[in-house]
């Protein structure tokens, strides 16, 4: 795996969003956005970390000046309990190394370490065979396919993964 490590997410978020606005990076996730969705995501993103709901973090490598991905959790109410949605991304160029899978990981310790929920859930498409590896490879348990809308209003079918955070060191 190639070695890396995260930064807090920060005004380079958005300039990795609009690298990664593809049709290929957006296929699983409804398509190329507008810039005022990117905006949009940004200040949320913002405004869960000033309140504690969640932490998006930029993936950082070696001899790159910007960010190469990004993992993060946030709040979501699932099936009537409040747990963790996970999601990240990392950038055609730095695919095949590990990085997500790794930069999960080390998110899943952070979110553990913050003590408010047990559960973490990443919900990647049926169809979406990169994600749904990297849920495999990072330690999440597969619940089985679900409904879900992505982005709002567009349903969806995924997979329900979800990852004992309880387990990895937190008291939820």
């Amino acid at each position: 795996m190639t070695n890396f490590w995260l930064e807090p997410w920060d005004e380079r978020g958005p300039a990795l969003e609009r690298r990664a606005n593809t049709p290929e990076m957006q296929a699983h996730l409804g398509g190329v956005e507008s810039e005022e969705s990117i905006m949009a995501r940004h200040r949320r993103i913002a405004g869960n970390a000033r309140d504690g709901t969640g932490s998006m973090l930029l993936i950082m490598v070696k001899g790159e000046p910007g960010p190469v991905g990004s993992v993060g959790f946030w709040d979501r109410e699932w099936r009537g309990q409040t747990v963790y949605e996970m999601g990240w991304k990392v950038l055609p160029g730095f695919q095949g190394r590990g990085l997500a899978a790794g930069a999960t990981v080390a998110a899943l310790g952070l979110a553990a370490a913050q003590r408010r929920h047990r559960w973490a859930h990443a919900y990647p498409k049926v169809g979406n065979e990169a994600s749904n590896a990297i849920c495999r490879k990072a330690g999440f348990e597969l619940l089985g396919a679900t409904d879900f809308e992505y982005p709002k209003g567009n349903p969806i079918r995924c997979n329900d993964w979800r990852f004992d955070l309880e387990e990895a060191g937190g008291t939820g």
